[in-house]
C-alpha cells in the first residue's frame, strides 16, 4: 500500500472503528467502518445541511450524530409517545427539504395505545437536543390491535409532497378497502393536508389522504433520481417480496395476487399472480430476503454503482444491489452476507459513502466505504 493509501485508511477510521478486512464485491472492496453501537433496534437514519445525522430508536428515542458520526449520548426531548409492541415503535425520520430555513423535521411512529394503534406522522421544529410546536398531522384510521405492517417510510418528492408507506396491519383485506388507511401509499402536503389532485380525493366514501391500494407492508422508500417517481418494496408473506414503482391510483394486488404463500402450509394465496388492473412488481424475491431501507445511489466514491437500487435484508443479512436499464432490474448483487446481521436502513450520505443501521438489540451505524488502493 502507498503512503497516500495508508494515510487516506488512517484518515478514514479516525472517526470510526474499522471493521475487519475489506470484503470483496464484484465492482469495488468495501470498508466497513462502525461509528456507533449499542442503539436499540435503530430504525432510520437522515443527514442534516450541516453535516450531522438523525437517527431513530423503535424503543422511542431520537438520536444526534456529529459530522464525524460520533453519537450524542444526550437523546433529542420532545418525541411524540409511541407505542413500541411488535414492530411498532419509533420508525422514520426526514428533515423538511427547506430544514435550513424552517428547522421542520417529520417522525413516523406507531401511536395509541398498546391495545388500539396505528402509524402516525408528527412535525415538529428542532432546536438543539428539543423538539418544539411539534403537531401531529397524520393518524392511521381506522386503529388496529395488531402489534405488526405498520409500514412506515417517509419521503419528500420533488414537488414537496410528503408521502408515507402503510401496512395492511397483518389483516390483509384492509389493503384493498377504499375506507380505511392500511395497506397504501399516503400523500400529503407538508402541513399534512390533502392535495386536491390525489387520486380519490374528492370521491365520497375514500380515505382521500390515499395514492394507492394493494400494498402488504412497504419498509423501503426512495425517490428515482432520473425520473422523479417514488419507488418501493415491500415484505411479501412466505416469499414475494417486491419492488414496485408508484403510481397515483395504481392497485398493486394484495392479497388478491401474489407470489407468496401462506405460512407454514405453502399454498396458494388470492386468485394468483396476475389480474388485469393490478400492477406487476419490478423485481419479485422468491424466497423472502425480507428487504428494509432503500437508496438510490448517487455520487463518486461509487461511481459504477451510479442509478443503482441498494436495499438492506433483515432475513437474508445482507445489502443487495440491483443494477437498473430505466425501469428494468438487469443484475442483483448480494453482498456482505452475514457481516451485520438484519440490515434496517440504508442511506447515501453527502459524501457518497453507504451509511447502514443494523436491527438488533446491540444495534450498529456502519459506514462503508471503497477499501484504500483498491
Amino acid at each position: 500500500m502507498s503512503f497516500r493509501s495508508a494515510l487516506a485508511a488512517l484518515l478514514l477510521c479516525l472517526s470510526g472503528i474499522a471493521m475487519a478486512n475489506p470484503y470483496p464485491s464484484r465492482l469495488y472492496a468495501l470498508q466497513l467502518t462502525e461509528l456507533a453501537r449499542g442503539l436499540d433496534h435503530p430504525w432510520s437514519l437522515a443527514f442534516l445541511p450541516d453535516g450531522r445525522m438523525l437517527l431513530t430508536e423503535r424503543v422511542g428515542r431520537l438520536r444526534l450524530l456529529d459530522a464525524r458520526g460520533r453519537l450524542d449520548p444526550q437523546p433529542v426531548s420532545g418525541v411524540p409517545p409511541v407505542v413500541a409492541i411488535g414492530q411498532g415503535g419509533l420508525f422514520d425520520v426526514l428533515p423538511h427539504p427547506r430544514f435550513a430555513e424552517n428547522r421542520l423535521i417529520y417522525l413516523s411512529y406507531a401511536g395509541g395505545t398498546p391495545e388500539t394503534s396505528s402509524t402516525e406522522i408528527a412535525r415538529a421544529r428542532l432546536d438543539g437536543h428539543a423538539l418544539r410546536e411539534l403537531t401531529v398531522i397524520f393518524r392511521q384510521q381506522p386503529r388496529s390491535d395488531s402489534d405488526r405492517h405498520y409500514g412506515g417510510r417517509l419521503l419528500f418528492d420533488r414537488a414537496g409532497k410528503l408521502y408515507l408507506s402503510l401496512g395492511d396491519r397483518g389483516e390483509d383485506d384492509r389493503a384493498q378497502r377504499h375506507d380505511d388507511h392500511a395497506g397504501s401509499v399516503i400523500r400529503l402536503n407538508d402541513d399534512g393536508s390533502v392535495p386536491p389532485d390525489n387520486p380519490w380525493a374528492s370521491r365520497p366514501g375514500w380515505k382521500p389522504e390515499k395514492f394507492t391500494l394493494g400494498n402488504r407492508n412497504q419498509q423501503g422508500m426512495a425517490l428515482n433520481p432520473r425520473t422523479g417517481a417514488v419507488w418501493t418494496h415491500e415484505h411479501g408473506p412466505q416469499g414475494g417480496d417486491e419492488v414496485n414503482v408508484i403510481r397515483a391510483g395504481a392497485n398493486y394486488g394484495w392479497p388478491v395476487i401474489t407470489y407468496g404463500k401462506t405460512y407454514g402450509l405453502g399454498l396458494p394465496i388470492g386468485e394468483g399472480t396476475h389480474k388485469a388492473g393490478m400492477e406487476q412488481p419490478l423485481k419479485v424475491w422468491v424466497p423472502s430476503i425480507a428487504p428494509s431501507g432503500m437508496a438510490f445511489y448517487q455520487g463518486k466514491p461509487f461511481a459504477h454503482w451510479q442509478g443503482d437500487l441498494l436495499i438492506g435484508a433483515l432475513r437474508g443479512q445482507m445489502l443487495v444491489r440491483l443494477k437498473l436499464n430505466g425501469d428494468k432490474v438487469v443484475e442483483e448483487e448480494r453482498m456482505l452476507r452475514g457481516m451485520l446481521g438484519r440490515i434496517r436502513d440504508v442511506r447515501v450520505g453527502p459524501d457518497g459513502l453507504l451509511y447502514l443501521l443494523t436491527d438488533e438489540d446491540d444495534g450498529k451505524l456502519v459506514r462503508v466505504s471503497p477499501a484504500a488502493g483498491r
